[in-house]
Formats: structure tokens, sequence, C-alpha cells
């Protein structure tokens, strides 16, 4: 046993033999085949650094804009100046994320194939787009085009010139549907202090997105097919409070809407046929 071991140890290193060892030796350092092979090398290093500095920004967008998701379920419908600050503080610190943290992200992909260094920060981009949405939505009850927060994401100074971030589509419409989830648990919340006119009002904005969702084709992309399946279980699930208000709200208290709402299961199943 022990000697296939060895054995088994030896073959994972790699053997060199005399004449190996000797042209080894005599290479010329100015060789241009070993100089090419050394810039490659360089080139690897380089971009492996790039993409785990990258990696660190996206991981800190991503703590921060859940952390401002948080901060505005906190808010309380019934009390205009504290939504007011709530939602002013949001504002403020999703400008700081894209004046800070995607700004170097920016700068790191100046010069470079974005593309390779997408799946670096695609997770905390969408992230941030549904802490922004959201606070959009709670300041104006709508919410910005992909093109016009993909302005947002341009730069310049003096030092790098004007550079963009690289900002695609899918990840817009990724975090979109991540933003819908947000609006089912507001709803419930909503429901909870008895405003029932703000569980309409969200049950409708989220029909509207599942809409254009059905709209989409992408078959085989499994990341937008679980997305929109979650969404669709939020819908159900806000249509189920929403039915509840209309036709049990006459015989039980608004606040005990909640505990009819959690006993009853969600069929999301049952749905207009997005696949």
């Amino acid at each position: 046993m022990s000697k296939s071991r060895g054995n088994r140890h030896r073959r994972g290193k790699p053997a060199v033999g005399d004449n190996a060892r000797e042209t080894v030796e005599n290479m010329d350092e100015q060789n241009p085949v070993l100089l090419m092979f050394k810039e490659y090398s360089s080139q690897l290093d380089d971009k492996h650094d790039r993409y785990e500095r990258i990696v660190k920004l996206s991981r800190d967008v991503n703590i921060e804009a859940k952390r401002i998701i948080f901060l505005l379920h906190n808010i309380n419908t019934d009390i205009e100046a504290k939504k007011k600050a709530v939602i002013e503080e949001a504002d403020c610190r999703l400008q700081a994320l894209v004046s800070n943290s995607f700004k170097a992200i920016a700068r790191e992909l100046k010069g470079q194939d974005g593309y390779q260094y997408h799946r670096a920060y695609s997770n905390g981009l969408q992230e941030f787009i549904e802490a922004l949405t959201f606070c959009q939505f709670l300041k104006d009850d709508s919410i910005e085009p992909w093109t016009a927060i993909n302005d947002s994401f341009k730069y310049h100074d003096d030092e790098h010139g004007g550079y963009q971030l690289l900002f695609p589509q899918y990840d817009f419409i990724l975090g979109l549907a991540d933003f819908t989830g947000e609006l089912m648990r507001r709803c419930i919340n909503t429901l909870g202090v008895g405003n029932v006119s703000e569980c309409f009002k969200l049950c409708n904005f989220v029909k509207y997105i599942n809409a254009g969702f059905l709209g989409l084709m992408a078959p085989g992309n499994k990341e937008l097919s679980r997305k929109a399946y979650v969404l669709r279980q939020s819908l159900a699930k806000m249509e189920l409070v929403c039915y509840n208000i209309q036709i049990r709200g006459s015989e039980i208290p608004k606040h005990m809407l909640i505990s009819v709402i959690e006993s009853t299961d969600v069929n999301a199943e049952e749905d207009e046929g997005y696949f």
C-alpha cells in the first residue's frame, strides 16, 4: 500500500530529465520564445489581480446595497417626515456607491475588455439596481429607465480622462426582478399597519413588471427563468393579499388578515404560461 502511494506521489510531480535540465540551465534569457511566455505570464497575473480587486469592490457594493434596502423597509408610510428623511439618507448612500465604488470599478476597466470582468461585479450591480429602484419607487412611485441609470456611470477626471462602467441591460433586468421581491415584502408590511390602499398600488405595479417579463424570450437562460419564477411567486402572494382585503376585509380586522394570508398556500405554477 505504501509503495503504491509513493508511486502516485511521484507521478504527480513533473519529471525533468538530464537533457531537459541541461537545456533549462543553458537557455538564453533573451530567447524570443522565453520572453514571449514571460510577457504572457505578466499579463495573466495583471488580469487576475485586477479581477480580484473588482470582486472586492463588488462585495462592498453588495453589502452596502443590502443595508440600504433594510433601511428603506423601515419607512412608516404614516409618518411623512420620517419617510422623507429615510429616502434622503438612502439616496445619498446610493450616490456614494456610484461616485466611489462603481467609479473605482470603471477605472479598473478603462482600456480593458469589460466583458472579461463582468462576472466579477455582476452580483453587486444587480443588488445596487434592486436598492436603487426600490428607493426611486418609494420616492416617486416610478423607476428610471436603463438609459438614465447608465448615464450615471459615466465618469471623467484629469488623470484618467473619460471612462464608463459597463452596465449591461441584462443586469438591469435581473435587478428589476429582485426589486419586485422587496415590493412584495412591503405589501405585507403595509397590510400589518392597515394601509390597504398601498397594497393595491404595489400589486398593480408588480403586475406591470410581470407583463414585461412575459414578453422576454430567453431559452436556456436559467438565471432569468429562475428570477421570473420568483417574481410570479411574489405576485401571487400580493394578489392573495389584495383578494383577502377586497373579499374578507369587511369580516376580518385588517391586522388579522396577515395570519389568514400566511396560512394559505400560494400556487405559483398556475400562471399565464411563461415557459
